[in-house]
C-alpha cells in the first residue's frame, strides 16, 4: 500500500464515515477493537442489570444485553449531526484508490440504489437528501461508544444514540465483553445501506440496529422481521468482517481466514432458509400484504362455515396476543366482530385453510420442481398471479444472500492473529493489541479509532479535524475570533473521551457542547483554517495548557490532557 493511501486510511480511522469504511473495510473491525478497549463497555459488567449474567446460558445473556442496548441507545441517522460533503469532493479524495463507476455500483452515497425496492422508495427522498443538489451527500460518521454516549448531552436525546454501523460495532464488542461470546462466533456484515451482525449460536442470531432476530423470527412475517430482511433480500453484502480479517466484494485480496469465510457462508445460508410448512405459509401472507386480498379464512360458527377476508384477520392480530398461524387461531377468530363474517365463500379468493392443509399433508419441498408445480396448482385464482406469488413464497422461505464471491479471492495469511480471548482483562487486551500493531492492520487502526494521541501520530487526527468536520466550521463561520474563543470557553470543560490521552474531534465538541481545552483549541483551528487556508497554524502543547497560534495571534486554553510538550502543525 502506498504511503499516501496508508495515511488516508489512518485519517479515515479517525473520521469513521460510512463511505470510508466501504473503501477501507478494515475500519469496521478497528472500531470493534476500539470499543473492546473502552472502559465504558467494561463498566457495564458492574451494572445491576447484568448481575449473575455469567451463570446464564448464552442466548439469555445475549437477550439481556439486547434489552440494555434498547434502554440506553436510540437509532440516529439525521443529516445534521455530522454535516454534509459532496460526491465531487470525496471522489477527489478517493479517486486514486477506487474507480468512480465501482463506487457507484456498490455504495449508496455514490449512486447505488440496489434493486427495484430502492428505486421505488427513492433513496435521496428516503434519507432527506432531496432538498439538496444531487451532488450533496452526508458525512454519516460511525460513532465510538463514547460518542454514542455523548448524545445524552443534546437536549433532544435522553440517552445515547448512533447509526447502524455504530450499533453493530457496539454490539460486537459488548457481546464479547458482557455476554462472553467468543469473537470467533461474531461476524459483521455491511451492505451499501445497512450494517448488522451474525452470531453463530444455535441456529444463528442477527443483530438489526438495536434488536435481535432469531431464525424463527426471520420468517414470522412481522414488521420487525420485514425490516430485518430488507437489506439481505435487496442488497449485496459488500463487507464481511471477523476477528481473522475482512472480506470485500470488490477487492481481490481477503484477510479473513478462508475457513472462517466457508463457515460463515454455511451458517448464514442455513439461517436464511426454512422448509415450507403450514405455519410458514401463514407467515408469508402476513409479510406479503398485497396478496392478502386474494385469500380468506374459513371457520365454523354454530355449525355453519363462515368466511373472513384474510386482511381483516391480520388486522385483528394487531394488538392481540393471538395469531392465525399458530394454535391460538380459534381465540383470535373469537375476537373478530360478527359483521366481519360472510355466510358464503368469497368469490375468487383462495381458502387459506385448504391451502394450509395441503402444505401440511403433502410436505411440499419448494426446492423441488415437482413440488413447486403441485403447489402452483393450489395457488390458482382469478385474483392472483400464481407464478409471481409462488416466486415470492420461495424467496420468503429461502433468502439467497449476495455474499462476496470466494472463487477468485487471494487469501492473505501473513496477518498476526488478534489473540484475544474471554479470559483476558481489558488492560491485557489493550496490551495485546498494542503489541501486534506492526503485523495486524486492524489492531493498528484501532488506536486511531480509539483516539489515543499518545500512540499515534497527530497528523491523521488533525487532517480529519480540519478537512472533515463541517458542522462546527459552518456554525462559527460568521463569528469574530474573540466570540469564537469566548463561546468555546463558555462550554463545559469535560472531554467525552476518558483519560489524559484520548481526544474528541471538533464536531464532537460542538455537537455535545463539551470538551477539554486541547479539543477546543483544535476546534478553533478548524474554523480558522477554513477562513485562512494560507495562514500557518500551530498548537503548542505544554503542561496544563495549550496555545493556538495563527501567525502573530494566539489563544490559550487550559487542558487536563497529558500528551507532553509538543508542537503540532495544523495541516492545510
Amino acid at each position: 500500500m502506498s504511503s499516501a493511501k496508508e495515511e488516508a486510511r489512518r485519517s479515515a480511522a479517525v473520521t469513521l464515515s460510512d463511505m470510508e469504511m466501504f473503501i477501507f473495510p478494515e475500519l469496521i473491525y478497528s472500531l470493534v477493537l476500539a470499543n473492546l478497549m473502552s472502559p465504558r463497555i467494561w463498566a457495564w459488567r458492574d451494572d445491576p442489570w447484568f448481575d449473575g449474567v455469567e451463570r446464564m446460558k448464552p442466548y439469555r445473556r445475549i437477550t439481556r444485553l439486547k434489552q440494555y442496548i434498547m434502554d440506553h441507545y436510540a437509532f440516529n441517522l439525521d443529516l445534521d449531526t455530522w454535516g454534509l460533503t459532496t460526491r465531487e469532493r470525496e471522489m477527489e479524495r478517493f479517486g486514486s484508490f477506487i474507480a468512480p463507476e465501482t463506487l457507484a455500483q456498490s455504495n449508496a452515497l455514490f449512486g447505488y440504489e440496489g434493486d427495484k425496492y430502492y428505486f421505488d422508495i427513492d433513496i435521496r427522498t428516503h434519507f432527506g437528501l432531496d432538498k439538496y443538489d444531487g451532488e450533496v451527500i452526508p458525512y454519516w460518521k460511525t460513532e465510538t461508544v463514547e460518542a454514542m454516549d455523548a448524545f445524552r448531552h443534546k437536549p433532544e436525546y435522553q440517552h445515547g444514540a448512533g447509526e447502524c454501523v455504530s450499533l453493530a460495532t457496539l454490539y460486537a464488542a459488548a457481546l464479547f465483553v458482557v455476554a462472553r461470546i467468543p469473537l470467533s462466533d461474531i461476524y459483521l456484515m455491511a451492505t451499501p445501506l445497512h450494517s448488522q451482525n451474525f452470531i453463530d449460536l444455535d441456529d444463528g442470531i442477527l443483530t438489526n440496529n438495536r434488536r435481535l432476530v432469531t431464525k424463527k423470527m426471520w420468517c414470522n412475517g412481522t414488521a420487525l422481521s420485514a425490516q430485518a430482511r430488507r437489506a439481505l433480500e435487496n442488497e449485496r453484502v459488500t463487507i464481511v468482517a471477523h476477528e481473522t480479517g475482512v472480506l470485500h466484494t470488490l477487492y481481490p485480496e481477503a484477510t479473513m481466514a478462508r475457513s472462517s469465510c466457508d463457515l460463515f457462508t454455511e451458517k448464514i445460508g442455513h439461517f436464511l432458509c426454512t422448509p415450507l410448512s403450514d405455519e410458514l405459509l401463514g407467515n408469508f401472507l402476513r409479510h406479503t400484504q398485497d396478496i392478502q386480498r386474494c385469500f380468506q379464512v374459513r371457520c365454523s360458527r354454530h355449525g355453519q362455515d363462515r368466511y373472513v377476508p384474510m386482511e381483516r384477520v391480520f388486522a385483528y392480530e394487531q394488538g392481540s396476543p393471538y395469531r392465525v398461524t399458530d394454535n391460538t387461531r380459534a381465540k383470535l377468530m373469537d375476537e373478530i366482530a360478527g359483521e366481519e363474517f360472510c355466510d358464503q365463500r368469497l368469490p375468487s379468493r383462495i381458502v387459506f385453510d385448504d391451502l394450509e392443509a395441503f402444505v401440511k399433508d403433502e410436505q411440499i419441498d419448494i426446492a423441488n420442481d415437482e413440488g413447486v408445480r403441485r403447489l402452483k396448482e393450489q395457488f390458482a385464482s382469478d385474483c392472483l398471479n400464481a407464478e409471481v406469488a409462488l416466486e415470492s413464497l420461495v424467496r420468503f422461505c429461502c433468502t439467497r444472500p449476495q455474499l462476496p464471491a470466494l472463487a477468485n479471492k487471494t487469501f492473505m495469511t501473513d496477518q498476526e492473529p488478534l489473540g484475544v480471548d474471554a479470559e483476558m482483562t481489558r488492560d491485557e487486551i489493550e496490551a495485546r493489541l498494542d503489541s501486534i500493531r506492526g503485523s495486524n492492520v486492524m489492531a493498528d487502526l484501532a488506536f486511531h479509532a480509539w483516539r489515543d494521541l499518545s500512540r499515534i501520530d497527530p497528523e491523521p487526527f488533525l487532517v480529519a479535524a480540519v478537512q472533515r468536520c463541517p458542522v462546527s466550521k459552518e456554525a462559527m463561520a460568521a463569528l469574530p475570533e474573540r466570540e469564537i474563543y469566548d463561546a468555546l470557553n463558555a462550554m463545559a470543560n469535560q472531554s467525552i473521551y476518558d483519560g489524559p490521552v484520548r481526544l474528541a474531534q471538533p464536531d464532537e465538541v460542538w455537537n455535545f457542547k463539551t470538551g477539554d481545552g486541547l479539543e477546543k483549541a483544535v476546534l478553533m483551528a478548524n474554523v480558522l483554517r477554513a477562513r485562512e487556508p494560507e495562514t500557518k497554524l500551530k498548537l503548542q502543547l505544554g503542561e496544563g495548557e495549550v496555545c493556538l497560534r495563527a501567525g502573530e495571534r494566539e489563544w490559550m486554553f487550559a487542558t487536563t490532557k497529558a500528551l507532553g510538550s509538543a508542537e503540532w502543525v495544523v495541516p492545510g
